[in-house]
């Protein structure tokens, strides 16, 4: 029978199912941020040969995650484009949530999830597996790319972040959403989110855009909208998207 989980249950049987693991490991989330227990515990399934899949569906990883993706060869990657699913299945076990495997996720957030075994619900662990399969058919097996930190240059735009809102130039500004921004600066939207996801003024978690601290202190608005939360900033900015 399933076991129905809250945050710190989803969290406490994630754990146990990773480490549990004797064949192989299934992690199925759109958006990854690994904590120091889930990478403890990926790395000693890798020394062991055991075989470890995750799918996730953004393409471009924090550095930090695709550099230490790169680093572990046991760990095997794909991408799809549709994923919204949550799920984390082992030989023997499974967990389907809405949980993300993303740090912030099982920290801040209300989540929700099921746990199933093999032994105990059998013809649900088979459906949930099937599932899984097929999303293993559908996805994109890629090879993360090891990612160099330019040390200079993250101080430059930190630096020219800070200048900005020291000036606070944009304080009576008019505020734009990204695509008005796009069309002011004749920058495409994907561009103008790289500018600020950058310079870690915002970022996206599911299907939402979310200000920063330093975010909100540039003069960024979280708004809510037909397709979830999306961020106005000051037109000023404008010309500092093009510089």
């Amino acid at each position: 029978m399933a076991i129905f989980l809250r945050t710190t249950g989803i969290s406490f049987r994630l754990d146990e199912l990773i480490r549990n693991t004797q064949d192989r490991l299934i992690l199925i989330s759109p958006y990854l941020q690994f904590n120091k227990k889930v990478r403890d515990n990926l790395e000693s399934l890798c020394i062991q040969k055991r075989d470890v899949r995750i799918i996730y569906r953004e393409n471009k990883l924090q550095v930090q995650e695709s550099n230490w993706l790169y680093s572990q060869v046991g760990i095997r990657t794909s991408i799809c484009s549709s994923l919204h699913a949550k799920c984390y299945i082992n030989e023997n076990e499974a967990i389907v949530t809405s949980m993300n495997l993303y740090s912030f996720s099982q920290q801040n957030n209300d989540e929700m999830g099921i746990y199933v075994t093999k032994q105990d619900d059998p013809k649900l662990y088979e459906d949930i597996s099937t599932e899984v399969q097929r999303l293993l058919t559908l996805s994109k097996e890629i090879r993360v790319s090891f990612e160099e930190v330019d040390k200079k240059a993250v101080q430059k735009s930190e630096k020219k972040i800070s200048e900005i809102i020291k000036a606070k130039s944009n304080s009576k500004s008019k505020l734009l959403t990204t695509k008005e921004l796009s069309a002011k600066t004749g920058l495409s939207s994907r561009k103008v989110n790289s500018w600020f996801t950058d310079n870690k003024l915002m970022y996206k978690k599911d299907d939402n855009w979310i200000t920063t601290k330093k975010g909100k202190e540039l003069g960024g608005l979280e708004k809510t909208g037909q397709y979830g939360k999306f961020v106005i900033w000051p037109e000023d900015l404008a010309k500092h998207l093009t510089e």
